[in-house]
């Protein structure tokens, strides 16, 4: 038998995660996302290890109970609704077709920042905002 090293260079066991992911993967992940954070900031602020978010986001198994509400608080949603993917195909839908306007475009670009530099930006449109409309509040439900 011939001994051979390693190197980069020679292909690796292709992965169970290769498929598609399951809903509650693509959820947690699409969460995630959404809050700005990365897998290694999640793990950070929930007390994982970030290869628990890469299997909870390849995975159809949903997190621990003891990691539910820690989790849930760093990405700013219920546990139910951390629990819960959207399963209508309207919602789907929406999520794959993207936002349409170049206003959309841009907010949800700012969703994908780190919840810092998230804040920054909504500081200054706020401020854009209240100077446009001669310095009342802007409307948050509009």
């Amino acid at each position: 038998m011939d001994s051979c090293s390693y190197t980069a260079a020679m292909p690796r066991k292709a992965s169970k995660a290769s498929g598609p992911r399951p809903a509650l993967g693509r959820h947690l992940m699409h969460l995630r996302q959404a809050a700005g954070l990365t897998q290694t900031e999640l793990a950070e602020l929930v007390g994982v290890p970030q290869v628990n978010i890469a299997f909870w986001e390849h995975s159809a198994k949903p997190p621990r109970s003891d990691v539910l509400e820690p989790m849930a608080r760093a990405l700013g949603v219920s546990v139910e609704k951390l629990l819960r993917p959207p399963t209508t195909a309207k919602a789907s839908e929406r999520s794959s077709r993207g936002p349409r306007g170049h206003a959309q475009q841009l907010f949800a670009a700012v969703t994908r920042l780190p919840r810092r530099q998230q804040r920054r930006i909504l500081d200054v449109l706020e401020a854009l905002l209240a100077q446009a409309s001669g310095g009342s509040a802007p409307d948050r439900a509009a």
